[in-house]
């Protein structure tokens, strides 16, 4: 049922390299600031979060701006970890978070430019229940 999650070896740097950075806009060490933020993310970036709802990239540089204001110090677990090129220069990154009791599975779009790395797009699902699934649709 799950899927081959396997990435291939010639993408194997550029999966260490987006690792490094996920989950999105929680490394320090990439940037605090709406400024560093900004320079991290494409023009045309969005996210679907958890929730469902649609975000722009404005509504969440402001939010990201007021979470600068009240740091927390949260402790965050990634597993299956996985990247593919979809695109030259642009990799779907999938993985799953823990975050205390919430479990949910991730994908960003990353494009490799000229000034770094820039997130195009991102969204994350509350996996609701581990039981397997049941057989799909024909």
């Amino acid at each position: 049922m799950e899927p081959d999650l396997t990435t291939a070896a010639e993408h194997l740097a550029a999966r260490e390299e987006l690792r490094r950075r996920e989950p999105v806009f929680h490394h320090p060490e990439f940037g605090t600031t709406r400024a560093d933020f900004e320079r991290m993310t494409d023009e045309a970036f969005w996210e679907v979060g958890a929730s469902g709802r649609r975000y722009s990239r404005e509504y969440v540089l402001a939010v990201l701006e007021e979470r600068g204001r009240s740091p927390t110090d949260e402790k965050w677990e990634v597993r299956d970890f996985h990247c593919a090129e979809i695109a030259a220069g642009n990799y779907l990154v999938t993985y799953t978070l823990r975050q205390e009791e919430r479990l949910t599975r991730r994908a960003s779009i990353w494009r490799r430019t000229a000034a770094g790395w820039k997130i195009v797009f991102h969204q994350g699902t509350v996996v609701a229940d581990s039981s397997p699934a049941p057989a799909p649709c024909a």
